[in-house]
């Protein structure tokens, strides 16, 4: 049995939303097949009031066990650090956050906001938001740098505007059922089996990417990344392995990525120009390549293909097509 407490801060419920929706394993699933025992969630929680703040004043004094501390939205912490915009149970939520870390079991950060800030975080941050152990790329946020949990680990990050459902799920099933030591997390404590491929990876123009094919909203075909600030090349998420609903994704209904489980997110801090559309150098040379590629070779090397494929496509010579069936 793993006890699991809920908190939102900065939130839109975007989150919760994801974790209801979860298919493997469902929200059920996890309660009645995989030990979780849900202690109380904003949304589904049956407590209210004064019983909320009893129930964690029970987890600060030990005598109710929270094996799991779920955090979705930025902590807020203005104004001038007295999280007074953001008041729960009689006081700012940023101190029951700061208390209920020290004796938890682990610690679970539920989307972007709670990750690193999200768009909270933006300039000029009126709210003072930030992340539970990250602002934006910054390592250290609410919590510091050097923080673990009583399990042993920093927080664990599932960013994603929203997570996907089962990111989420999977990774309570795996602290519930004593299997978290054996999932590995990146340099932003993202668990590597979620955040390792990149979005690109199963997009279904992932070959007009290749052929430098120019692709846009309502068009058939063509890589959005050219024109319409698609970032799947430079994101690491499994969006197009684990689909959502089990159907599609963004790039597979056409729609470019937006890069949301990467700590810039929002990227360039939504100036003017940012969003749908790719920022360029001279007009015409995106600012942001492919993760992995200097920018003068990337340049060199896309001119050079772009150079043949538009000549072969003028001389007639046939195309690889991808099949997105499969």
């Amino acid at each position: 049995m793993a006890n699991v407490l809920w908190l939102q801060g900065g939130a839109c419920s975007g989150n919760t939303m994801s974790f209801l929706n979860a298919e493997e394993p469902t929200v059920v699933d996890l309660v009645t097949d995989f030990g979780v025992n849900i202690l109380w969630h904003p949304s589904i929680g049956l407590e209210i009031g004064d019983q909320v703040t009893h129930l964690l004043q029970d987890i600060l004094a030990g005598r109710v066990q929270c094996d799991i501390l779920v955090y979705e939205g930025s902590i807020i912490q203005g104004p001038k650090n007295t999280g007074t915009m953001n008041y729960f149970c009689e006081r700012p939520m940023k101190d029951w956050v700061m208390e209920l870390s020290k004796v938890v079991g682990y610690v679970v950060a539920i989307g972007d906001c709670a990750t690193w800030g999200g768009i909270p975080a933006v300039a000029p941050n009126p709210s003072e938001s930030t992340g539970m152990q990250f602002l934006k790329t910054a390592k250290g946020g609410f919590l510091g740098a050097n923080y673990v949990s009583k399990g042993g680990l920093p927080v664990i990050n599932i960013p994603g505007c929203p997570a996907h459902p089962d990111w989420i799920t999977q990774i309570l099933v795996a602290i519930a059922t004593g299997r978290i030591g054996d999932v590995l997390l990146d340099d932003y404590h993202r668990p590597k089996t979620f955040f390792t491929d990149f979005v690109q990876t199963g997009c279904t123009n992932v070959i007009s990417f290749a052929q430098k094919v120019d692709g846009g909203f309502g068009k058939r075909g063509g890589c959005l990344f050219y024109e319409v600030g698609c970032r799947g090349p430079m994101t690491r998420a499994s969006c197009n392995r684990i689909l959502w609903n089990r159907q599609s994704s963004k790039t597979r209904a056409n729609h470019p990525c937006l890069g949301c489980t990467e700590p810039g997110f929002p990227h360039h801090d939504l100036q003017k120009g940012s969003v749908f559309k790719t920022m360029h150098y001279l007009g015409f040379l995106p600012k942001d390549t492919p993760t992995g590629t200097s920018k003068l070779g990337y340049y060199l090397r896309a001119g050079f293909e772009k150079v043949v494929s538009g000549t072969e496509r003028t001389l007639g010579v046939k195309q690889p097509q991808f099949d997105s069936s499969k």
